[in-house]
């Protein structure tokens, strides 16, 4: 294999899967503010916060954690400044006092944060503002959860673009990711150049997963399906990774090694691979390939969505799952382009309306259209081209769905935007719509 993208698709991973705590929006601007008062120097009297509709989308929902179920922005902002160690980044609010706790409660709605949406922005934008005594901090996060690109002190830059830089480099790394590479790579690559993170996400995930379905978290997707449906192994890999999502977007405080700067997207992509592994008495060593292929394919698809849109990520990482599963199971490469092809096709329409419980049923039905799409194609069965977005081959429906939930679902996003925040206004819109 050419070693620049040896070298590449090793550096992907390794920027990629690393661990969170949580997940990553409520994470990402509690990280904004805890650098922001490291930045500052001292306790903020007041906080000011400007985020993008998609942070704001993710975020509105879900519990922040180590917070005693808090939620939202203003949680997750108050937190950060109070208790959170900056150097800890996806990890911020791990260690949380009680009291930091108590204290962010009671100064919620108390005018001490306040938050306004940013628009004409990048999807993932997060600007945070702190004060005290005369003085101010901001900090600029854009585009990935960590990405700092702006630091100021009383006005005056003191670091810009950087990170932005870095960032956009790796960008451009993850457009050598294609399917015939990332199956040469996964048949290739030295184990010791990727088992630390790939052990890292074995482990983490899998705790998480056990804990969703030991306790009582969210709506019990996983729990669910295992009491209704049973154990065999399709509804197990289901299960794991929607237990898991139950757990994380209910305020657990297990960390979990993340894919496309997402919780969901790392167990998705892992979990249901790992279950198959067990199933099939597959080796440590067979199972670290596989598991290479699920998350290089998802991010595959990512780079062509971005990391926040209004396509459900979850479906991405799905066929990542699915076609480690191919892989698992000694798939060829036209075999796992056909599973990739066939759970597209299958769910491609997911919306995303933000992080909170029902996202584990979401990567349940994207897990269950995933392992469809694997027992299709090692019958010989795919969906044809011109199919709706299916193509000719696996690349070209792969950047479609990329283009649909890029472009296509901006309007998407936007509308989704609006029912969550004006909920009044367009159930108004809508009664005038109908009388009209």
């Amino acid at each position: 294999m050419d070693q620049l993208i040896y070298k590449n698709y090793v550096n992907i991973l390794r920027n990629e899967l690393v661990p969170a705590l949580g997940c990553t929006e409520p994470i990402a601007i509690a990280y904004a503010t805890a650098k922001a008062v490291s930045i500052l120097g001292y306790r903020p009297e007041h906080i000011i916060m400007y985020c993008s509709g998609n942070i704001v989308k993710n975020v509105q929902g879900v519990t922040v954690p180590n917070s005693g179920g808090l939620k939202g922005i203003e949680a997750a902002a108050i937190l950060g400044a109070i208790g959170g160690d900056a150097n800890k980044e996806l990890q911020v609010l791990e260690g949380i006092s009680e009291e930091a706790i108590e204290e962010t409660t009671k100064l919620l709605g108390t005018g001490y944060c306040q938050n306004f949406l940013k628009e004409g922005v990048a999807n993932l934008y997060i600007q945070a503002i702190v004060s005290a005594g005369g003085h101010s901090a901001e900090v600029v996060i854009e585009n990935t959860h960590t990405g700092i690109v702006c630091i100021k002190k009383d006005g005056k830059e003191l670091f810009a673009n950087f990170i932005k830089e870095k960032n956009n480099t790796t960008d451009r790394n993850k457009m050598f990711l294609n399917v015939s590479d990332i199956i040469e790579f996964a048949n290739t690559v030295r184990l010791e150049d990727i088992c630390d993170v790939i052990s890292k996400q074995i482990k983490m995930n899998s705790s998480i997963s056990e804990e969703g379905l030991k306790g009582n978290y969210g709506a019990c997707v996983g729990k669910t399906l295992l009491d209704v449906y049973g154990d065999d192994i399709k509804v197990r890999a289901k299960a794991r990774a929607a237990a898991g999502s139950d757990a994380r977007m209910s305020g657990c405080s297990l960390p979990v090694v993340i894919n496309s700067g997402s919780g969901n997207q790392g167990m998705t992509a892992s979990l249901p691979v790992i279950e198959y592994a067990k199933e099939i008495g597959a080796s440590e060593e067979l199972l670290y390939r596989a598991l290479v292929v699920s998350n290089l394919i998802a991010l595959h698809q990512k780079k062509y969505i971005g990391n926040l849109s209004a396509y459900c990520g979850a479906v991405s990482a799905a066929c990542g799952s699915g076609a480690a599963i191919t892989y698992l199971y000694g798939g060829t490469y036209e075999e796992i382009s056909r599973t990739i092809i066939n759970t597209i096709a299958n769910v491609g329409g997911i919306i995303c309306d933000g992080a909170k419980p029902s996202c584990a049923a979401k990567i349940a039905s994207a897990v269950d259209a995933a392992i469809v799409g694997h027992y299709m194609s090692i019958n010989g069965h795919v969906f044809g081209n011109g199919e709706g977005i299916v193509q000719e081959n696996v690349e070209h429906t792969i950047k479609n769905i990329g283009y649909v939930g890029r472009v296509g679902m901006k309007s998407t996003d936007i509308e989704i935007l609006n029912i969550m925040l004006h909920e009044n206004l367009v159930n108004e819109k809508s009664d005038e719509n109908a009388k009209s």
